[in-house]
């Protein structure tokens, strides 16, 4: 996962490149075997502890997804985490600090 949250104005705009397959279960291989449906269930980002965005996702969503979204009233070094979990029971966060735009 790759995360960057910058000020911009009052508002911090927070990007994220999710790096995750997300097989839809359509698919198949070379074999003509499905391949099994893998996909992120669940994302939420939390912004010094408190959750700004909880999204529930499902098979539609591209390879490797990107996440984009604003948080109002957020200051330069607050913290900021965004996590996920998928219909495998896999995991994973990452976290930053926000930025100051140059």
């Amino acid at each position: 996962m790759k995360i960057r949250a910058r000020m911009q104005g009052d508002v911090a705009d927070v990007k994220v490149l999710i790096i995750h397959p997300m097989e839809t279960g359509q698919r198949k291989d070379p074999q003509g075997q499905r391949i099994p449906a893998h996909f992120i269930k669940q994302v939420t980002a939390t912004l010094n502890g408190t959750v700004v965005l909880d999204a529930q996702w499902s098979q539609g969503i591209a390879k490797n997804p990107f996440l984009g979204f604003k948080i109002r009233g957020a200051k330069v070094g607050d913290k900021v985490i965004v996590g996920w979990s998928d219909n495998k029971g896999e995991a994973n966060s990452i976290e930053t600090k926000i930025a100051a735009v140059l």
